[in-house]
């Protein structure tokens, strides 16, 4: 197969991705999430507080650039929509951490920043290594909110939910493919695949003879109940973004311990995209 070739942005020079339209829709709930949460951001960013600083996490960052497919229209990606919203809202984030297995990507996304004057903590590794990497580099009494965009299940593993759970105060957006789990369930339900990463056990609870529809739903439902058991939460209200044509394509499903931050998340997601992991 043909590599893709490599896109540049006229405006610096450097790499960008190429994403779907509704790649937009999901940077908006980054920027709203950030800009609404401030004030108890600003609790823990100095002047005059500091208990341990505010960092933004990513471990599936990209460029910082998009090409949308099929046009010529190219976008700020997560990371520079959390870092203008940071700083629109005056508390700017103590820390950027930013992670992709691709080095070309982490190079371009450090530029990117740097030129705006930030300067982020970037990594170019798998992303259940740079997650230990980066928990051990942030203040583990700080605040922070960890972004998981991956392209496809593959790349969730549960491990990385885990390990982030353990920090005192995070919360989790978590980007759940719809359209991989529909396209690839009998391939990811052999042993050793990828459901055996994404929701560990899952075997040994979920049904695999009940209708697809069923499975799909109840495996949806099992992972997020190993969720809750890590102490934290996710939000009732589980937005599905859909395509141009209706079709399906993910879930954002917000996590956290504190009740503050659900309250946050409610008042942000649009009430019309409320749905439950039904099939």
């Amino acid at each position: 197969m043909a590599k893709k070739p490599t896109i540049l942005d006229p405006a610096d020079g450097l790499v960008v991705s190429e994403v779907g339209e509704w790649a937009s829709e999901k940077h908006a709930r980054v920027q709203r999430y950030i800009e609404i949460a401030s004030k108890a951001r600003a609790l823990y960013v100095p002047p005059p507080n500091w208990r341990g600083g505010a960092s933004y996490i990513e471990l599936f960052s990209g460029p910082g650039r998009s090409l949308i497919r099929d046009t010529s229209r190219i976008i700020d990606g997560s990371p520079l929509v959390a870092h203008s919203a940071a700083l629109t809202s005056d508390v700017p984030f103590t820390a950027m951490h930013l992670n992709d297995s691709d080095p070309a990507m982490t190079a371009a996304v450090d530029q990117r920043l740097r030129a705006l004057g930030v300067i982020p903590a970037t990594y170019s590794e798998p992303a259940e290594i740079a997650v230990d990497r980066i928990i051990a580099a942030i203040n583990p009494a700080g605040l922070h909110f960890a972004f998981l965009d991956p392209f496809n299940l593959d790349g969730l593993s549960f491990e990385i939910i885990k390990k982030l759970a353990r920090l005192q105060r995070v919360d989790m957006l978590i980007h759940v493919s719809v359209q991989d789990l529909q396209r690839n369930l009998d391939d990811y339900s052999r042993p050793g695949d990828v459901f055996d990463r994404f929701a560990p056990g899952w075997y040994d609870h979920v049904d695999t003879k009940q209708s697809i529809n069923s499975f799909r739903a109840a495996l949806m439902e099992y992972w997020l109940g190993e969720i809750r058991k890590l102490g934290t939460m996710p939000a009732k209200g589980v937005e599905l973004i859909v395509g141009s044509k209706r079709q399906r394509l993910y879930w954002l499903v917000f996590v956290s311990a504190h009740s503050l931050a659900q309250k946050l998340w409610d008042a942000i997601r649009d009430p019309m995209k409320q749905t439950t992991m039904d099939f």
